[in-house]
């Protein structure tokens, strides 16, 4: 097996001690010849990637609870002080919809668990429910509450809700209730960032986390390749870095993970935030 410590070891350039970004993903082969060498294999994809971030968000747990050889593997492929976040089974989330999901989840957290202390956040992302699902935000709180009793304290976990007018003091002192974070969302129905930082106090736990997910159905109309960056976020980044710096003010971590379908590459999310952050903050 490919293992991290057979690769040149790291070259992390954070952009913040606090701030760890990554993407959402690190398999797509499109990438290869560009953020990958090319030639590169998808076997060694996760150790390259962690050459150049310290975290990244798995997004394969969403589809499949994962077996500890799965987390054993990537453990084994990142180095020391990197971050592996996850994303809770969409068989909890949307499927059962956190009823009768207990077994469901200690399966999950079982093999999660192989990760030793190279686990980091995982979240725990809903749909947009119709009312008929749930017809407002106190139905929902009364199914949430309950399931955010039964998770483990010692593991760190995010929230993601994608109904609009759910966002607000009764969803965000429940999740400090429980020292669960508040996921941050970019999604073109949500609140922008700016806004939700000086309507609402969003740390809700220790860290923060912060999903860049964009427009999907629009970004597909234009591209099927995620190999360059086709949309330009620099006027949501203009945004996005002062929001981040006041939270990171507070002496929180923040973990944000960037999708292709933001601008058409991850990877090129990423530089874009650093150079705003340079350009804003640190000239």
């Amino acid at each position: 097996m490919f293992s991290f410590e057979e690769t040149a070891g790291t070259a992390w350039d954070p952009i913040h001690p606090r701030l760890h970004i990554g993407t959402s993903s690190f398999s797509d082969e499109s990438w290869v010849g560009t953020f990958y060498p090319a030639g590169a294999k998808s076997a060694n994809f996760l150790s390259l990637y962690a050459r150049r971030f310290d975290t990244v968000e798995i997004d394969a747990t969403f589809y499949r609870i994962p077996t500890a050889a799965q987390a054993r593997s990537w453990a084994a492929k990142v180095p020391a002080g990197f971050k592996v976040a996850a994303k809770v089974p969409q068989l909890i989330t949307h499927e059962k919809v956190l009823v009768d999901t207990g077994d469901d989840l200690k399966e999950f957290l079982g093999s999660m668990e192989e990760l030793g202390d190279k686990l980091g956040p995982l979240l725990i992302q809903f749909p947009y429910f119709r009312p008929d699902v749930f017809a407002s935000a106190s139905a929902f709180l009364t199914r949430l509450e309950p399931f955010l009793e039964t998770l483990p304290s010692e593991r760190a976990f995010a929230l993601e809700v994608r109904n609009k007018a759910w966002v607000g003091d009764a969803l965000l002192s429940a999740l400090r209730r429980h020292r669960v974070a508040f996921a941050l969302i970019d999604l073109p129905w949500m609140p922008m960032v700016d806004a939700l930082v000086r309507k609402h106090d969003v740390v809700t736990a220790d860290f923060v986390y912060a999903r860049w997910l964009g427009d999907r159905k629009g970004i597909e109309m234009k591209t099927d390749r995620w190999d360059r960056v086709i949309v330009d976020r620099t006027p949501e980044m203009e945004r996005w870095v002062p929001a981040l710096a006041s939270i990171l003010e507070r002496n929180v971590d923040v973990y944000g993970y960037f999708n292709n379908h933001y601008a058409g590459h991850a990877p090129g999310s990423i530089e874009l935030l650093r150079e705003v952050w340079r350009r804003k903050l640190q000239s």
